[in-house]
């Protein structure tokens, strides 16, 4: 078996190695442990971000289709009024032609009534001449 017997090297050992993790982690652990640090803090913002802006993208959204729907509604009910108002233009063409249509009706009777009398008074100017002369024909003589 072997024994060792401690003496003051153990001691400088010690301290060389207290020294050492003191030296190494001033210049190597912490400036590492700070960008790791500085990484998940940069990714933590990054991931906010992207949270945020998806967060603002389905307001968006959701603010397109509500935009989207309103403006149908408005566009339909647009759309009603002028179908409305051209259905009510047409009815007023409509009536006025047929009005239009029944004055001239009302006139053509009117002419058709007034050359029908034109007619029979040219006609009963001239019966008695027909008369007369349908009368000498079945007589059979001149009068």
């Amino acid at each position: 078996m072997i024994t060792v017997i401690p003496d003051i090297s153990l001691v400088y050992q010690m301290i060389n190695f207290l020294i050492l993790l003191f030296v190494l982690n001033l210049v190597l652990y912490k400036p590492i442990r700070n960008v790791l640090l500085e990484r998940k803090a940069k990714i933590n913002g990054m991931q906010e971000g992207a949270q945020k802006a998806s967060k603002d993208l389905a307001a968006g959204e959701d603010a397109y289709k509500d935009g989207l729907r309103q403006a149908r509604s408005k566009g339909l009910k647009e759309k009603e009024t002028f179908v409305e108002g051209a259905s009510q233009e047409e009815k007023e063409i409509i009536d006025k032609i047929n009005k239009k249509a029944q004055a001239n009706l009302a006139e053509i009777k009117e002419q058709v009534v007034d050359e029908t009398e034109q007619a029979r008074k040219l006609l009963e100017a001239e019966v008695e001449e027909y008369a007369k002369s349908i009368g000498e024909k079945i007589l059979g003589r001149v009068c």
